[in-house]
């Protein structure tokens, strides 16, 4: 039985220990950033095949108490390294802390790189080159205020990146944090989604991947197939139960929309690139004045949010307006907004039924919940 980590986006720890138990894992620990669990390595292999709330599933190498920089040296060169990968991959080492007494991360840093190619040296007369852009096998150090742990990185490139050729965009919403959003709405296949704001279509392409059982990983590589104990043998299997899974690609109850031509057809590329293009309709529209697309389901977007002082008067005199749209249309429905800006429920003019805090990366957000009922919220809050 091994030891894991499974990073993922704060506030979707505990969805992410269900996706895991539900894969066989036995959870140890959930704390704010990940989850700890043990398993086989085909618990290992199946997480990253198919989660989609992970960031990063994490090995744990190495953990023990410290109190010096040599404490933390001595714990990583007591791992067998060599018998991990051979001396040819090149490697990276990433910190993180959390009350660390110590002076120095980038210089624990540097220790713990020395003490792999000092035990490399010690076994096979060689030391294994640096690579802090692309490197074959990453090495994850955490410290507490009196404990350190070492990791080595299965996942390779983060989860998030499923791995299909998306149209080049920079995406506000990683993918992991937008199939969280949608598990925390509650959203199953078959019922209505719309995201009226669809930009490059995050939502729409996690929604219809869930809807065609499609593993999330199934077109990427991983960082363990670099790994000397790799079982390609077990990963083929893995791999040809999650094809036989996958179901064809038909229509879908899935709408996407935006104001922007630009975006829709960004978003419209990015379906076709992952072979989702005939399972969700979209089109150029504005939410205010467009209709639901039937009559209830679940509405999610990521509106925009201001950061200079113009953008953020325009978006007050638009949240009145969005908050009167749904009353006016979209009874019946369920709609989620993730927003990092703090006057958005205030404007919005409708009273949030639920608020969850989430981090879009070191963005902190609140996940706001309206259940639009006929004939209910007709008041200003």
């Amino acid at each position: 039985m091994e030891r894991f980590f499974a990073t993922c986006p704060r506030g979707l720890e505990n969805q992410l220990a269900d996706e895991l138990t539900a894969s066989g894992a036995t959870i140890t620990e959930a704390v704010a950033g990940g989850v700890g669990f043990s398993g086989e390595w085909e618990i290992c292999y199946r997480a990253n095949l198919w989660s989609r709330l992970a960031t990063r599933i994490l090995w744990r190498v190495a953990h023990g108490p410290y109190r010096r920089e040599e404490d933390i040296y001595r714990l990583a060169h007591d791992v067998p390294w060599h018998s991990l990968f051979t001396v040819r991959r090149t490697l990276r080492v990433y910190m993180t802390a959390i009350r660390c007494p110590l002076k120095s991360l980038d210089f624990i840093t540097l220790r713990i790189k020395d003490a792999v190619c000092d035990r490399f040296r010690a076994e096979t007369g060689e030391r294994p080159s640096v690579d802090t852009v692309d490197p074959n096998v990453r090495i994850h150090a955490f410290l507490s205020d009196r404990e350190a742990t070492v990791y080595l990185d299965t996942s390779g490139e983060p989860l998030y990146k499923r791995g299909f050729k998306y149209a080049s965009v920079e995406a506000p919403l990683k993918e992991n944090l937008a199939a969280g959003i949608l598990r925390l709405a509650g959203w199953q296949p078959g019922v209505p989604l719309l995201d009226p704001m669809c930009g490059s279509g995050t939502f729409l392409l996690e929604a219809a991947m869930m809807a065609h059982h499609i593993a999330p990983g199934l077109e990427r590589k991983f960082g363990f197939f670099r790994l000397a104990n790799f079982d390609a043998a077990l990963w083929q299997k893995l791999l040809s139960e999650a094809e036989s899974r996958r179901l064809p690609a038909e229509p879908q109850p899935i709408f996407g929309s935006d104001i922007s031509p630009d975006q829709v057809e960004r978003a419209r590329q990015n379906l076709a690139a992952a072979g989702m293009h005939e399972c969700v309709q979209l089109e150029c529209a504005d939410l205010l004045l467009r209709n639901p697309p039937a009559s209830e389901g679940v509405l999610v977007a990521n509106p925009p949010y201001g950061v200079r002082l113009e953008e953020a008067e325009r978006l007050a005199a638009f949240y009145p307006k969005l908050g009167d749209a749904l009353k006016q249309r979209f009874a019946g429905w369920r709609c989620y907004f993730i927003s990092a800006d703090p006057q958005m429920p205030k404007l919005i003019g409708l009273k949030a039924s639920k608020r969850t805090p989430l981090f879009n990366g070191a963005l902190e957000c609140r996940l706001l919940e309206y259940k639009m009922v006929s004939g209910q919220m007709r008041d200003r809050h």
